[in-house]
């Protein structure tokens, strides 16, 4: 079952165009400690990307399917907010927050802060 969730992904990411404005997004992570399986979650987000300028934004959310393992499977609410500002010609740089609600009081949260250089 995994394998075909997977395929589906990458089957959806390939046809996705490369154009602003509304899209799907479907992305599964899944952790590993060693060879040690841990679990994954999968997004079924909406969203929406645009530009304004040199600044290139996103924003996403839907239901996110947690699935640790030798536990039962929950779906919570995921979203992330993220964009990208050209520095210069070749280098780029990115940020996103991302959130997780769960099923106890703790809500999960990351960020993510890059740069990019293109050749």
């Amino acid at each position: 079952m995994k394998s075909i969730i997977a395929l589906g992904t990458l089957a959806t990411v390939v046809a996705t165009p490369a154009i602003a404005g509304p899209y799907i997004n479907t992305e599964i992570n899944s952790g590993f400690a060693g060879t040690d399986y841990s679990g994954s979650a999968t997004d079924l987000h909406v969203g929406y990307e645009g530009n304004a300028g040199a600044v290139n934004y996103y924003i996403q959310g839907g239901p996110q399917l947690q699935s640790s393992d030798g536990e039962d499977n929950t779906t919570e609410f995921s979203g992330k907010v993220g964009g990208s500002v050209a520095a210069s010609e070749s280098v780029s740089i990115y940020g996103e927050l991302a959130l997780a609600t769960t099923d106890t009081d703790t809500n999960s949260y990351g960020t993510k802060l890059g740069l990019k250089w293109a050749f």
